[in-house]
């Protein structure tokens, strides 16, 4: 299995925006945070699509539908550079991700901190993660890997000096056969979960030190 990127770029309000789009066909299942296509099933694409720092449309959803291919998909937004997408695979187990780290922040924040998302919006500042696997996997093994992704991204961000477990936009897709015999764990020492984790681990550990080595001219 070898990942169809298809990357492609857009004027909106007169800035230049990349939009990455896995395309996979019928046979896929998935589950995933996402606005578009969020939750677990059918698959056929996934569109990660790149918006301006301080993004204000109230319509995200009608927003990526318009980007979108037809079929049943994923959709994900943002601000950090798409044209910049790392990728790795380990023993089949391929992994995409667009690195933003404007602001990481831990998930277990003290009540009444501050939004660190109200810091200064010019630089970009999500991670978005797209895993596929060739197998089948069950319900519980697909919410496993989401886990295991999780983890394998926190481990990265931590290794490369960012404090923190990610940043408080990230968005996660994880995505299996519909054929075959299903797995049915997806944790990190799992067979597959432990594939799904190096290759989250290097996407993303190569993808932080290419945004802290960034040139923010051209992000």
């Amino acid at each position: 299995m070898t990942p169809n990127l298809r990357l492609s770029h857009r004027q909106e309000d007169g800035t230049r925006l990349a939009s990455l789009v896995w395309e996979l066909g019928p046979g896929w299942r998935g589950i995933s945070s996402a606005m578009l296509g969020g939750g677990i099933g059918p698959v056929e694409w996934v569109l990660n699509a790149q918006v301006p720092g301080g993004y204000a449309r109230m319509d995200p959803v009608e927003h990526l539908l318009e980007m979108a291919p037809s079929g049943p998909g994923v959709g994900m937004l943002t601000a950090a550079s798409v044209g910049r997408f790392t990728r790795a695979q380990d023993g089949g187990a391929h992994a995409v991700t667009t690195v933003g780290l404007r602001v990481p922040t831990w998930a277990a924040a003290p009540e009444g901190a501050a939004d660190p998302e109200l810091a200064p919006v010019h630089v970009p500042g999500t991670i978005n993660i797209i895993v596929a696997v060739p197998v089948a996997m069950s319900d519980a093994a697909l919410v496993n890997a989401v886990m295991t992704v999780t983890e394998a991204k926190t481990q990265a961000l931590v290794e490369e000096g960012f404090p923190g477990t990610g940043t408080a936009s990230d968005a996660v897709c994880v995505l299996a056969r519909t054929d075959g015999p299903e797995e049915l764990f997806g944790g990190p020492r799992s067979t597959w979960g432990a594939r799904i984790a190096r290759a989250v681990h290097r996407a993303v550990r190569q993808g932080a030190q290419e945004w802290a080595n960034r040139d923010d001219s051209n992000t």
